[in-house]
């Protein structure tokens, strides 16, 4: 384990950020022209009728009215009876697995790193196929940082990433590992992403620093999945959540906070995160929070879907104290956004994805209309404002001449139900087709 995250490091640190985060263009001189039948270039404004999107080096050159056919044997992409949108982004996913519960902590123990490498790609591919071009990966033990790089040169295909590193939390937090271990286990899973107090925590995120992360995801609170009885409060004292979050910033770097409790929501957004994710128990003096200082809500409604599809399949799923937890998510669903989106607090996509399916992220569009958006609005948190929390606003969540060529198409209106984005007939990445309309 201790060699393959040097080698990890030495990767990482070798390769420039803007390279980390952008898929290698094709060759400068290709021209292709993309004809829209509709166009939804940028998410909250009004959409274009018939348009042609003229790319060249896997960035967009000109957006043009009309479908304008080159004469120059350039290559044409005929999506003139479909919605053309960007490419859509996903600002909560865990890469490293598509297994949960009982059957996620014993494949932890009797599956290798390397079996690991190839499941974190395997669902870096379903999520890109599905649409998602741009992914925020928001915690695993490091072969995410790994396939980051990988797809960045262009050894392997899947959507742009940007990596947290391994989740920080305080000891007995939502990210120890250990937690529901044996005692002669307990030292398997590592705890350099643990803190107490505020030096420590200064500490643990210099790590994830050199590691090569591009954002530091911390839990100020309890988890749902959590092997342990200790609640869905605050556990991070607030001068510990302010040391993370400054020394975040020495580097230049935003932070994403796992908050269910109230206390612990507000906890972050005092100390000055940039994004709650889940808020369950969002209350007023949240709202006002969220409204002062800027920071996004990522509500991951589509967590209860992993949940109930689990339970099903096998009703021991989950240990007791776990499934608890998590009947109790799946009552309270939804009301967090019911209060937010009329508060007017800002709305980024993301779905919690490993907990729900990879690959299956679109559902998350369906829970945010039943629960308050519009699919207008749903649209624009996974592409315009997902791309502000991401920091990417200048390279993607829209298409507009200057940015990367990342674009899906659907059958039918997006804008009238938003169920017809979990059926993407198209994919572009950064100019190369992922997925090819039939």
């Amino acid at each position: 384990m201790m060699s393959r995250l040097i080698a990890l490091l030495l990767a990482t640190a070798a390769m420039p950020l803007a390279a980390q985060q952008s898929p290698p263009p094709p060759a400068a001189e290709a021209v292709t022209h993309v004809l829209a039948g509709r166009l939804i270039a940028v998410p909250g404004q009004a959409p274009r009728g018939p348009s042609t999107i003229v790319i060249r080096g896997g960035r967009i050159a000109q957006v043009l009215d009309g479908h304008q056919r080159p004469g120059d044997g350039s290559a044409v992409i005929d999506l003139s009876t479909q919605t053309v949108l960007p490419g859509l982004i996903d600002s909560h996913v865990h890469l490293a697995s598509d297994r949960a519960g009982q059957e996620g902590l014993l494949a932890d123990f009797t599956e290798s790193d390397q079996l690991s490498a190839y499941e974190t790609l395997w669902n870096a591919r379903k999520t890109l196929l599905a649409g998602f071009t741009t992914v925020r990966n928001l915690g695993d033990e490091g072969s995410a940082l790994a396939l980051r790089d990988a797809i960045a040169r262009g050894w392997v295909e899947g959507p742009r990433i940007v990596d947290a590193g391994r989740s920080i939390s305080t000891t007995s937090g939502h990210m120890d590992a250990r937690l529901g271990l044996a005692e002669d286990l307990r030292d398997h899973p590592g705890t350099e992403n643990l803190c107490d107090g505020p030096d420590d925590c200064r500490r643990a995120v210099r790590i994830q620093i050199g590691r090569g992360a591009d954002v530091i995801k911390i839990a100020t609170t309890g988890g749902v999945n959590s092997r342990i009885g200790a609640g869905l409060g605050a556990q991070m004292f607030d001068d510990e959540a302010k040391a993370i979050v400054e020394t975040a910033r020495l580097y230049g770097k935003k932070v994403a906070v796992h908050a269910h409790g109230a206390d612990g929501i507000k906890l972050a957004l005092a100390s000055g995160a940039d994004s709650i994710e889940h808020g369950t128990l969002l209350d007023d003096d949240g709202i006002a929070l969220f409204r002062k200082t800027g920071a996004y809500y990522v509500p991951t409604l589509s967590t209860v879907n992993g949940y109930l599809e689990r339970i099903a399949a096998n009703p021991d799923a989950y240990p007791p104290d776990v499934r608890a937890k998590i009947d109790w998510r799946i009552s309270i669903t939804g009301q967090a956004l019911a209060k937010a989106v009329p508060a007017g607090v800002k709305i980024a996509f993301g779905t919690d994805a490993g907990v729900s399916k990879h690959g299956r992220n679109a559902d998350e569009f369906e829970l945010m209309v039943k629960y308050g958006m519009t699919p207008a609005q749903a649209i624009a948190a996974a592409t315009v404002n997902a791309a502000d929390l991401l920091g990417l606003s200048a390279e993607i969540g829209t298409i507009e001449a200057g940015k990367a060529a990342d674009l899906i198409a659907v059958q039918g209106d997006p804008l009238t139900d938003v169920t017809t984005l979990k059926r993407v007939t198209f994919v572009m990445n950064g100019g190369r087709v992922a997925k090819a309309a039939e």
